[in-house]
């Protein structure tokens, strides 16, 4: 028996934001959805206007996979996550071991294909972009908040923001976007 997407049909149920109170709940599936559909965007953005040649299918095909060592450890909040360089490491490090049972949880065909998804190389610029999507998602998701008052999301809001900032210079695709698209978050429908 292989239990690898029933494993990841469990998605569903871990929760994102768990120490925040959210107006709407965001699940780990829901996420790594919008992660695939920015990060598709960005590398789409990068070739048309930035003289790109990334693969924006795999962009999106990391985002869906970006995440899924959580459905065993659950989202670990990021002042956890990133509050020390041990924390961290001893993070990462569980999450390979996760992954690789992952892996295992598969016909071994079937696991070498999904290992580039679930073990990428972190040094591809289709991995850096769903990188930088993964931040603007969850950027995004502090817009919805704010402008639902929710005032538990402006510290989140205002950390991201400077990340993202950052990174402009480096992926103007991300600025494009943010230009172009940012201001449609948080209109009524009847604008949009």
């Amino acid at each position: 028996m292989y239990t690898f997407y029933a494993l990841l049909n469990r998605m569903k149920l871990i929760e994102r934001w768990s120490l925040m109170r959210s107006t709407t709940k965001e699940d780990l599936m829901q996420h790594a959805a919008h992660v695939a559909i920015v990060g598709q965007a960005l590398g789409i953005i990068r070739n048309i206007y930035f003289d790109g040649n990334v693969n924006p299918e795999k962009i999106a095909a990391l985002a869906l996979y970006h995440d899924t060592a959580e459905v065993v450890s659950g989202d670990l909040p990021t002042p956890i996550k990133y509050y020390s360089p041990k924390i961290k490491g001893a993070y990462s490090e569980i999450e390979n071991v996760i992954n690789k049972k992952l892996l295992k949880s598969l016909p071994a065909e079937m696991s070498a294909e999904y290992a580039r998804y679930i073990q990428p190389d972190e040094e591809t610029v289709e991995y850096k972009l769903m990188k930088v999507a993964d931040k603007l998602s969850a950027y995004i998701k502090c817009i919805d908040e704010r402008l639902s008052g929710n005032r538990e999301f402006d510290t989140a809001f205002n950390r991201l923001q400077r990340q993202l900032d950052g990174l402009v210079d480096e992926y103007p695709e991300l600025k494009f976007f943010l230009d172009n698209f940012g201001e449609g978050y948080g209109q009524p429908l009847d604008i949009l």
